[in-house]
């Protein structure tokens, strides 16, 4: 013991002279970009918060800082979250009780927008709980609920996951969430729930022809959903030709394009948007990336989106690179949602496809979404610590 001891010494002191510590007194260290890269993408959307914002924040409340000053507070309250998030044990998500909980809490919270006196209604759709001057849209906390009920339930049924019988929880669950959230109505978020849904069962390895005999009526679902909504139909025509309704349905698609075309190579510059001077509704939400777009040019999206990219391929390889099949499944389904709510807003923003009310995760304003995304990535960056703590053991 006494040779060992000094032994242990000896290569301390080596260490010490040469600078350098042995992998085992390195504690090991978690993907720092997953922390690193939301908090930085959440205080540019602080900024640009502000810049979309002003005035028409100005002229509608008589406050210039009204939605910035909002945001900035979830920020705050985000970084808490995500702190909190890199704190908290992620695998109890994986326990029935807590995935249950976790869900149906969510779901009750879908259900309390239907509740009159508490659900807030703006533009013609019920998505938001409200009490006095605090809000919260329970379909950005129903998201993350679902990958983790997923996850967990998957992993706990790995030998029966692949089966149809062994693929109706999780149907039941995504299927649960859609009815309430396409009720509100949002079909876009409808959408989006129902892809992670499908997307989850795919990765948790459901047979293919199960897979498609349950994808092919999804799909053939979405033109049931457009023509059931006149204004949905109105929507695809404005998206199909703008100019045939430039004052209406095809106004906002057209401002948002103007705004991208201004901004040229290089941009107007910050806060010089002309756009955002009440030409382009929504500005400071699910069009930010117009303004974006116009105050800081191609070169200035080129670099905000090889930062979304950075972000999306480091969740994909803590996914690929996790230690058990729950962790693989909860890091792809938060990345999946991620990069999906992402991809949505910038095809809509450009006008690939039709206009959706889907934000920007970490830029558009919305405390809700912004402090369930870096939650999310908080827990993100705990699967990675974990996968270089089980590395670390290995070796």
């Amino acid at each position: 013991m006494t040779v060992r001891r000094g032994a242990v010494a000896e290569k301390r002191k080596n260490n010490f002279f040469t600078g350098r510590r042995s992998a085992a007194e390195k504690p090991p260290r978690g993907d720092i970009l997953l922390i690193v890269l939301p908090v930085i993408l959440a205080a540019t959307g602080v900024l640009f918060v502000y810049s979309a914002s002003y005035y028409s924040a100005k002229v509608q409340y008589g406050d210039a800082f009204f939605f910035a000053r909002k945001q900035f507070l979830g920020f705050a309250a985000g970084i808490v979250a995500l702190v909190l998030a890199v704190k908290f044990d992620y695998t109890k998500l994986r326990k029935k009780p807590f995935r249950y909980i976790f869900y149906f809490v969510s779901a009750a919270l879908l259900a309390l927008v239907f509740v009159p006196g508490v659900g807030r209604s703006n533009y013609g759709a019920t998505r938001w709980i409200g009490i006095g001057s605090f809000t919260l849209q329970p379909s950005e906390i129903a998201k993350f609920a679902l990958v983790a009920f997923c996850a967990g339930y998957a992993a706990d049924n790995m030998e029966k996951i692949g089966t149809f019988r062994g693929m109706l929880p999780v149907l039941a669950a995504g299927g649960g969430y859609c009815a309430l959230i396409i009720a509100e109505p949002n079909m876009s978020v409808t959408v989006v729930v129902a892809a992670v849904t499908f997307a989850m069962l795919f990765l948790s390895g459901a047979e293919l022809r199960y897979f498609l005999m349950l994808a092919v009526p999804a799909l053939l679902a979405v033109p049931a959903l457009i023509i059931a909504e006149p204004y949905r139909l109105l929507r695809l025509n404005a998206f199909i030709d703008p100019w045939s309704s430039p004052k209406e349905e095809g106004y906002q698609l057209i401002q948002s394009l103007y705004a991208l075309g201004n901004g040229g190579w290089f941009g107007t510059g910050i806060f010089q948007s002309r756009q955002k001077y009440r030409f382009l509704p929504f500005a400071e939400s699910d069009f930010i990336l117009a303004v974006i777009g116009e105050e800081t040019g191609f070169f200035g999206i080129l670099l905000l989106f090889a930062a979304f990219a950075l972000l999306i391929f480091r969740g994909i390889k803590t996914a690929t690179q996790s230690s058990d099949f729950f962790s693989f499944l909860l890091a792809s389904g938060i990345t999946l949602t991620y990069g999906l709510q992402t991809l949505v807003n910038a095809l809509v923003v450009s006008g690939c496809i039709p206009p959706t009310g889907i934000p920007l995760p970490l830029i558009s304003s919305g405390n809700t979404s912004l402090i369930v995304t870096m939650a999310s990535f908080g827990v993100l960056y705990k699967i990675s610590l974990s996968n270089k703590k089980a590395a670390a053991f290995i070796q």
